[in-house]
């Protein structure tokens, strides 16, 4: 069997309807649109539901201004670095992301939730006031990376 044997199978594929060609054909003169008004001389308008409200006026608009330059952050909790670290380790933005604590793409801002009882030193993107003073509390320091 050759590209050229195959065929549809029967019954599967119909004739087009030729519309506007005389009387004998069945669909002469006004072509199945009937006689005058607007339908028989173009074709709806996109969206048109014969008169009922249309889906795009129906549906409420969306208030509001989405910002383009929103900066979305990866957020981690000090409870988190508490439980996830030994005391004096480094945490950087890696580290958090090798142990599947932040994702990967994001700037990395520290959050002040929960307690810290050991020196850490991190290293982030932004970190909240109050998770800067926990964090110093507890003996480790801050430092602010620029990315």
């Amino acid at each position: 069997m050759k590209l050229h044997h195959l065929r549809p199978a029967e019954g599967a594929v119909k004739d087009r309807r030729r519309v506007g060609r005389g009387k004998a054909a069945g669909r002469g003169k006004t072509a199945g649109r009937g006689t005058k008004g607007y339908l028989a001389r173009h074709s709806k308008r996109l969206g048109f539901e014969g008169g009922q409200m249309p889906l795009q006026r129906r549906v409420p608009k969306l208030k509001g201004f989405t910002n383009p330059n929103r900066v979305e952050w990866s957020v981690v909790n000090v409870e988190r670095l508490s439980s996830s670290f030994d005391a004096g380790a480094q945490v950087t933005p890696d580290v958090l992301r090798e142990r599947g604590l932040v994702r990967k793409g994001r700037p990395v801002k520290v959050l002040g939730r929960g307690e810290i009882d050991r020196a850490l030193t991190v290293r982030a993107q932004a970190v909240s006031g109050t998770a800067r003073a926990k964090i110093e509390q507890a003996g480790g320091t801050v430092e602010i990376l620029v990315n």
